[in-house]
């Protein structure tokens, strides 16, 4: 991995080291590796010691990584015979929100998410996956098809937001958010979402209505990004760290407050060191929540839902 966060720098120096020793050719192949087996350890160490204390603003960052698990990734290892489906039948196609149906070990399922890109022409393609009315509306039309034909539906959710352009506000961004809420909390077929890198605002929350929400142990989940909670409350984003701390946005807070069902753990260092294991331990644990959905009624699984959300934030004793 070339992309080091600014707190992961000691770690680069010493993995700059093992490389610089392995390139060496000194004819004393032995002390080298000595050396390397060394610092190799070291390294481990300080990532074991870096990762166990990460600060609510260290994971938004490691989140953010560039090289984290995409979606096109997720589903090219998890699902077998996917088939994309495309456009909301009523605006247009929106990169930023990919679905289609696949099969997940053995079980076919609808699968919807969002799409950041992995490189500068791809992020332009789904526009940082940040997605528009006809996204949500296409999200919506999937949905719809898989309650028809009793397909669990499988979301995985990246994104810093919804789209906040004029033309998205022109053609409804707020409805095509509520209604994908609305019907997302009306489907009779089980729905699992994964928070697998940002999960930001209402954007999320969009194709995250589901009966169970998991999350990767350094994703974020909040109903705005730190940066725009600082420029609110202090008028500056340079206390994003505070707001980041203040919002209670990690997997452990999320778990803790039952906003979330389960936290998936990543390799040493974040998904983005490891991506293969990172995909394969998340589908692992979509597997063990679907095969307890699958042995519920349908009115069950829509009113089990509909509950979960009704409970968060509130207090006992009060209405």
């Amino acid at each position: 991995m070339n992309n080091f966060l600014d707190f992961e720098k000691p770690i680069a120096a010493l993995e700059g080291k093992i490389r610089d020793l392995e390139n060496l050719d000194t004819g004393i192949d032995v002390e080298i590796n000595d050396d390397v087996l060394k610092l190799r350890q070291k390294a481990i160490q300080l990532l074991k010691n870096t990762y166990q204390k990460l600060s609510p603003w260290q994971k938004t960052q490691v989140a953010r990584h560039v090289d984290r698990p995409k979606l096109k990734t997720i589903i090219a290892q998890l699902f077998e015979d996917f088939t994309p489906l495309a456009g909301d039948r009523g605006f247009a196609e929106d990169h930023a929100i990919v679905g289609g149906i696949g099969r997940f070990k053995g079980q076919t399922v609808m699968v919807i998410g969002t799409e950041k890109g992995h490189d500068l022409e791809t992020r332009l393609h789904h526009n940082f996956g940040m997605a528009r009315p006809e996204g949500y509306r296409k999200a919506q039309r999937l949905m719809k098809m898989a309650d028809q034909f009793g397909l669990p539906v499988l979301t995985f959710v990246d994104t810093s937001g919804a789209y906040p352009g004029i033309g998205a506000e022109e053609r409804g961004q707020a409805e095509a958010i509520a209604r994908s809420i609305q019907v997302s909390l009306d489907l009779r077929v089980p729905v699992i979402a994964s928070i697998v890198g940002e999960g930001g605002s209402g954007g999320a929350i969009a194709l995250a209505t589901a009966n169970k929400v998991i999350m990767f142990q350094n994703a974020i989940y909040s109903v705005i990004s730190p940066e725009g909670c600082a420029a609110i409350l202090w008028k500056t984003r340079e206390k994003a760290q505070d707001a980041a701390t203040a919002m209670k946005l990690t997997a452990q807070d999320l778990l803790g407050l039952n906003v979330i069902d389960r936290i998936v753990e990543e390799p040493l260092g974040g998904a983005q060191r490891d991506i293969p294991a990172a995909i394969a331990s998340l589908g692992d644990a979509v597997f063990e929540e679907l095969e307890k959905l699958m042995t519920k009624e349908p009115g069950e699984l829509r009113e089990e839902r509909r509950r979960k959300f009704l409970a968060i934030g509130r207090v006992d004793g009060l209405s």
